[in-house]
Order: C-alpha cells, then sequence, then structure tokens
C-alpha cells in the first residue's frame, strides 16, 4: 500500500536559496525512482521561508531501507541542520482516495 509523508520546513531566512536548490535536486532524481509516486512542494504564502512537501511513494519499506540511503540524498541530509531554524515536521499518512478535475 502506498504512503504519503507530510513533511514542513521551517528555513533560515539566509538559507532559503540554498535549501531550495538542494530540495529541487532531490526532487529532480527522486522522481526517476520505480516506487516514486508524486511529490508536491508547497510555499507559505504568509512566510516565504516556510515550506510543506506533500510526498507520495509505493511502499513505506522501500523508503526506509531504500529511499533514505540513495546517495543523491546526502548533501541534503547533510545541510539540514545548517539550513532549518527547527525540526521537520513529519507526520505519515495512507491514502483513502484521490478526486481530480475531470473538466
Amino acid at each position: 500500500m502506498s504512503v504519503t509523508y507530510i513533511i514542513g520546513f521551517d528555513v533560515r531566512p539566509e538559507q532559503r536559496a540554498r535549501y531550495l536548490k538542494l530540495i529541487n535536486g532531490v526532487l529532480d532524481t527522486m522522481r526517476h525512482e520505480p516506487m516514486f509516486v508524486s511529490a508536491t512542494l508547497h510555499s507559505d504564502p504568509a512566510d516565504e521561508n516556510r515550506f510543506l512537501l506533500h510526498e507520495t511513494w509505493a511502499d513505506h519499506q522501500d523508503v526506509l531501507d531504500v529511499q533514505l540511503k540513495r546517495p543523491y540524498r546526502e548533501e541534503w541530509h547533510a545541510a539540514l541542520e545548517e539550513l532549518l531554524a527547527a525540526p521537520r515536521d513529519i507526520s505519515m499518512w495512507q491514502p483513502m482516495r484521490s478526486d481530480y478535475n475531470q473538466s
């Protein structure tokens, strides 16, 4: 069963450009993974340094055993302490339904 991660980021203002460079690199690479389903990066309209990542994968165990250990994530993970003003807020969800505009 697929799993969705909702991850909130409170980025240090002086690290915003670096954060965007690193997260965009991870997103650009991970979308080619066979177990990847989708990802959407959101920005808070009230605070340009707050972001929300909505990321769905086909299998939670694959994320733990394989995806988090991919070499393209190393620089990202190593930089998190410098990039963030507070620890990430991570929650895990299982999709129940998806709706899309059919027009």
